[in-house]
């Protein structure tokens, strides 16, 4: 039987339902106000629309979908680098956007961001130990004395694989993409955050490269307890290190699942197109796919994969589909999921 998504729903091998979520999303709406001038007039994007997820600490929970989707929208709004128009977003209980001023200063703390591309995140001025000890001198966390100071740099230098004394006192520019991510993933560290956000923070580097930068993340998580949400596209990066996925389309979430259960058995159409999509997949690009280029600021009024969906319907067209549960743990928002549309 299906059911309507209750927020206490998603759990990984991990978690349990009696546990505060570190993270939750109550019907979450960021919409930005644009003027193109190719449209003509003022539109309303709706970067991200009603979302309501709920994290559990330990979690490596990962955004997935093409650009535009919405997922990096939803994940600066968590740092607050954004504001919702609508919905509320709670860490640990509390509204982030309500909190006192200690409260905040405590928030952001806790709640660090690592970027997509190190190199533009990095002050090209300053040398690793001025990237990586900035964080601790505004939060007046820093030790007192160089020496000191230099101490705890090397530390956290070493903590993600990298030699202080042939780094300490280098620039950016004198780095390697891995290298200047793992500044990045230092610096996040310097304050002993619980949730990291890392935003596409693999797509810049070789592939090579990659693959050492998620064994630090999966490392670091084990060490410290750490909570992640992971923002890709690439669907082959999610499943390596994700403990569960939420697909999102057009600022909607269109399934969650975790990664085998959703990768071996996708339900809605659009994960099943992002699988088809990765180099080597045996899934099958679907034969009849409508227009990807969209206006943005024209909704449709039922689903929002419906002008690309082969196996979209009338109602498709005239109903928006609510985010279901159509195996356990296994929620999708579509009326005739794959595998299922004899049950509709």
């Amino acid at each position: 039987m299906r059911r309507c998504l209750r927020l206490d729903s998603h759990n990984t091998q991990e978690t349990h339902d009696s546990q505060q979520p570190i993270i939750e999303f109550k019907q979450v709406k960021v919409y930005f106000q644009h003027r193109p001038k190719l449209l003509g007039g003022k539109v309303t994007i709706h970067a991200v629309d009603d979302v309501t997820l709920r994290l559990q600490e330990g979690e490596i929970f990962g955004l997935v979908g093409e650009s535009g989707s919405g997922k990096s929208t939803l994940a600066r709004t968590v740092v607050k680098l954004h504001k919702p128009t609508a919905g509320e977003i709670d860490y640990r209980g509390k509204d982030i956007f309500r909190q006192d001023r200690s409260g905040l200063k405590q928030f952001r703390r806790r709640v660090q961001m690592i970027f997509q591309d190190p190199y533009e995140s990095l002050n090209p001025q300053a040398d690793v130990f001025g990237a990586v000890i900035e964080p601790l001198v505004i939060h007046g966390l820093a030790p007192k004395g160089r020496d000191q100071q230099k101490a705890r740099v090397s530390e956290l230098l070493e903590r993600v694989g990298l030699d202080p004394t042939s780094k300490i006192d280098r620039f950016p520019h004198e780095l390697s993409g891995g290298e200047r991510q793992r500044i990045a993933i230092a610096r996040a560290l310097s304050l002993e955050p619980d949730l990291l956000i890392a935003d596409e923070a693999v797509s810049m580097l070789d592939v090579s490269v990659r693959l050492g930068i998620l064994e630090l993340m999966l490392d670091l998580k084990r060490k410290f307890n750490l909570t992640y949400i992971f923002i890709t596209h690439d669907l082959g990066v999610a499943r390596y290190i994700c403990t569960r996925i939420a697909v999102m389309y057009r600022g909607k979430v269109v399934e969650i699942a975790d990664p085998d259960e959703l990768i071996s058995h996708p339900f809605h159409h659009y994960t099943n197109l992002l699988l088809a999509s990765i180099p080597g997949s045996p899934m099958r690009k679907p034969d009849q796919l409508g227009e990807a280029v969209l206006n943005p600021g024209l909704l449709p009024r039922g689903c929002r994969f419906e002008s690309r969906c082969p196996g979209a319907q009338e109602k498709c067209r005239n109903i928006e589909p609510p985010l279901v549960e159509v195996k356990e743990g296994h929620f999708v928002a579509c009326h005739f999921p794959l595998g299922q549309e004899s049950n509709n």
